[in-house]
């Protein structure tokens, strides 16, 4: 498991349950010092397990009531880091997976209304060059989302 042990999952469970969580409460928790939690965290950033700890944002109450999957197909597979790189220039698009099947990319898209998910879709993503079709899944609601916890 990459060099980890279970004290570092632990750590890990404590962070995925509150990211801000002071290193002491940590250590206290796990009846260690506030250095060897320190330590710990930051061998875990250093071999790339923990790649940070940002917030996570509820999109809706943040004015983002719509939300899309949608598959890519590309016109040449080859262009997909090109497209990548534009598809970046637009924040709506939150995520992007490499996949297999009928399409090359599969993103998640995040809109305020259906307008605004319109306009993403036909004047933003088609308009990539190199896409050469775009097919669409409404999000109705994330039931759950979680990090993987061993």
């Amino acid at each position: 498991m990459n060099g980890i042990d279970e004290f570092d999952l632990q750590i890990l469970k404590y962070l995925d349950t509150d990211g801000r969580m002071a290193y002491s409460a940590i250590a206290a928790a796990l009846g260690v010092s506030n250095t060897m939690i320190h330590q710990r965290i930051s061998r875990l950033m250093e071999q790339g397990i923990l790649t940070g700890i940002k917030p996570v944002l509820d999109e809706k109450k943040l004015g983002y009531d719509w939300g899309a999957f949608t598959g890519l197909s590309l016109e040449k597979d080859h262009d997909s880091g090109r497209i990548i790189e534009e598809l970046k220039k637009i924040p709506e698009v939150t995520e992007c997976y490499y996949i297999t099947g009928n399409y090359t990319l599969y993103i998640k898209i995040i809109a305020k209304n259906h307008e605004h998910m319109r306009k993403l879709l036909y004047e933003k993503i088609d308009n990539i060059p190199g896409i050469a079709k775009t097919d669409s899944l409404i999000e109705l609601g994330c039931a759950f989302k979680r990090n993987i916890i061993f």
